[in-house]
């Protein structure tokens, strides 16, 4: 089979534009629609300026004529995106589900697609879009991944088709998230209280006897950097991982924990302009802390 060459991005975002940079390169032929296109001023409309792809006037505008749908919206939208392309979309046209939401929310979208007669392909993206692009490694869901990934790999993307079935492939990542984005929000917790006392040092060299790891003082630098900068589509994950555990019949005690300090993080962000090293930048945070929050428990 021949590699896609006609493509939608619904959603232009940073992962949106991430991939549009990339799968520009190819030589396809590329459209996007984003709800905040309405503003000339937004991120996304800027963006799009400023590349070669043509701005569609609605989802469905962008998906006419596409061999290719790829959704990367919010979380909350996954199902939403899935219906908005309905009227411009063909027959047989894949359509690629980036966004990190719940099993059950893709289980939805692929009823909306495949309803339709489209080709619904559920991917978990399980490296960061910074630096892999086009090329993050994802796992694939639903009957119609290897047919996906056999048109995708010319253009660069990388992926296994892990289950025939929609839900294992996000269910695998939300677990992972549970994990992931709690050491972030468990880092950021820990180490500004250990910073007030002074003992952010000892506390590391503790994780270092307990969890070894080459560098414990970068590896929390990052990771807490991580949660400042991109704190809100990480809760925003958390509450679909959230809703993932208690789809299993499990109270999501710490997945709701963990989205609600990825949220506070987010909101600290001006942190990032000022940090240097671990302690630069705790010191950072707290002093963002004071100055906006004037008291606010940490």
């Amino acid at each position: 089979m021949s590699a896609f060459r006609n493509i939608a991005l619904i959603g232009f975002g940073e992962v949106g534009q991430t991939l549009a940079a990339d799968l520009a390169k190819t030589g396809a032929s590329l459209s996007a629609y984003d709800i905040l296109f309405s503003d000339p001023a937004s991120k996304p409309s800027q963006a799009v300026a400023a590349s070669s792809v043509r701005v569609a006037a609605s989802a469905s505008d962008a998906a006419r004529d596409a061999e290719l749908v790829i959704s990367a919206v919010t979380a909350a939208r996954d199902v939403e995106a899935a219906g908005s392309v309905l009227p411009g979309l063909d027959a047989g046209t894949f359509f690629l589900d980036v966004n990190s939401a719940s099993p059950n929310a893709k289980i939805a979208s692929q009823v909306v697609i495949d309803g339709a007669g489209g080709r619904y392909v559920e991917a978990a993206v399980m490296t960061p879009i910074h630096p892999h692009g086009v090329a993050s490694y994802m796992l694939l869901g639903g009957p119609h991944a290897a047919g996906f990934i056999e048109r995708a790999r010319p253009l660069g993307f990388i992926g296994e088709v892990f289950s025939d079935t929609v839900g294992k492939a996000s269910a695998t990542k939300m677990c992972r998230s549970v994990i992931i984005k709690g050491m972030e929000a468990l880092l950021s917790e820990s180490m500004l209280a250990a910073r007030h006392y002074g003992i952010e040092k000892t506390v590391l060299q503790s994780l270092s006897d307990l969890l070894p790891l080459p560098n414990w003082d970068k590896t929390a630098r990052y990771m807490i950097s991580r949660s400042l900068e991109h704190g809100a589509r990480r809760a925003e994950e958390m509450r679909e991982a959230a809703k993932t555990v208690d789809e299993a019949g499990i109270k999501p005690l710490m997945a709701e924990a963990t989205a609600a300090r990825q949220d506070w993080s987010a909101s600290h962000k001006n942190a990032l302009a000022k940090m240097g090293d671990l302690g630069a930048m705790l010191d950072a945070i707290r002093n963002d802390i004071d100055k906006n929050s004037r008291g606010q428990a940490v």
